[in-house]
């Protein structure tokens, strides 16, 4: 919500940060998501938009079940989901903040039906897993929205795309990380990519106390 202000904070920190800076600014922006996918990365297709040009991309999608929020955004602040040409969504997507850009994916009923994982790693070595659900009726899997999580094992090709997705940030440049975390979506068998949390992300060591070791 001080997007402006942490970046400058960012770059007069006295110190090192624990991923580097020029990581963490990438990974600031939902945009890196596009930059993965030309890499291979299979993730959820979105389209990124201004608030002007919103009404005009949400007039191409009508009818269809879609999430509207801030490329830089945290914890489900100010994500939308509707059907592109319903008044009450227009409506409140025409009340969102002006000074963002947007990112609109199709709606993902895997999220709310199945659950969204989260994979954690240290140093590029896998540490644990967690499957985050969502309330009933809600699809935001946030605790602050009523979802729970639980700690599962990841089958062999989660963890394999999961790798392929930390394997393209490598590429990329922005090697040596120190921690990630990598949510995502199993649709038809195959795990999407939702974001890459390398700020600051929740590392659920409550599920897995031992992890923290």
């Amino acid at each position: 919500q001080r997007y402006d202000e942490f970046l400058r904070w960012l770059d007069s920190l006295p110190v090192p940060t624990i991923n580097e800076r020029p990581l963490m600014r990438w990974n600031s922006d939902k945009r890196y998501l596009l930059e993965l996918a030309q890499r291979g990365v299979d993730i959820v297709p979105g389209h990124v938009a201004s608030f002007a040009q919103l009404p005009a991309l949400l007039a191409g999608m009508r009818g269809q079940d879609l999430v509207v929020k801030p490329t830089v955004s945290g914890g489900a602040w100010n994500t939308l989901r509707g059907v592109a040409g319903d008044a009450g969504f227009e409506r409140a997507v025409s009340e969102l903040p002006d000074g963002c850009e947007y990112f609109v994916q199709a709606f993902v009923p895997e999220v709310a039906r199945d659950g969204e994982w989260s994979l954690l790693f240290f140093d590029g070595e896998f540490s644990h897993a967690i499957l985050k659900r969502a309330a009933t009726g809600d699809f935001r899997v946030q605790s602050q929205f009523g979802g729970s999580i639980e700690q599962l094992e990841p089958g062999a090709e989660i963890l394999a795309s999961a790798r392929r997705a930390l394997s393209a940030v490598d590429a990329l440049g922005f090697e040596g990380h120190a921690y990630a975390r990598v949510d995502g979506v199993v649709i038809d068998g195959k795990f999407r990519l939702m974001e890459l949390e390398m700020i600051e992300p929740a590392l659920f060591f409550a599920k897995r106390p031992d992890a923290a070791e």
